[in-house]
């Protein structure tokens, strides 16, 4: 008996040091492309991705390639992804390159090099970030807004 107990302790190690491999391996499952309805959408010359609403239209813009500025819209404590944002893209200064409605809670866009401002929209109340966008790493942008506005 004492030989089992022995064995199983290393068995219970081993599993519990893999758990984290295999949540990160969950993370890199396919994904059902055949839910998914995200396609590249353009304005003006400018590429973009609006969506993200369940899991699987999330991971597939998430997974997209090419896109320099990336815009996350979220709510209240829990930080909820909303899609009801209005989105306006402007080179600084006051050039409108891409307006968008009702867009997010994801919405990934590739622009040329340069400076520029964004304004999200949320049932009247705005929030805005400026940015400079370039051909290396991408920017990420985070809206929020408290969820009583």
């Amino acid at each position: 008996m004492k030989y089992v107990h022995s064995l199983l302790l290393p068995i219970a190690a081993v599993g519990v040091l893999m758990f984290p491999v295999m949540l990160n391996a969950a993370s890199l499952e396919p994904i059902d492309s055949s839910g998914v309805q995200v396609q590249p959408q353009q304005q003006s010359g400018i590429s973009y991705l609006s969506g993200g609403i369940g899991e699987d239209e999330s991971k597939a813009i998430e997974q997209a390639k090419g896109y320099n500025l990336h815009m996350t819209f979220s709510i209240g404590p829990e930080s909820k992804y909303v899609p009801d944002v209005d989105v306006v893209v402007q080179k600084t200064p006051g050039q409108t390159v891409l307006t968008l409605s009702q867009a997010g809670p994801l919405v990934y866009v590739q622009l040329p090099a340069g400076k520029y401002t964004v304004v999200a929209t949320r049932n009247g109340v705005e929030r805005r970030e400026t940015t400079d966008v370039g051909s290396g790493t991408a920017r990420n942008l985070v809206f929020h807004w408290n969820g009583d506005e």
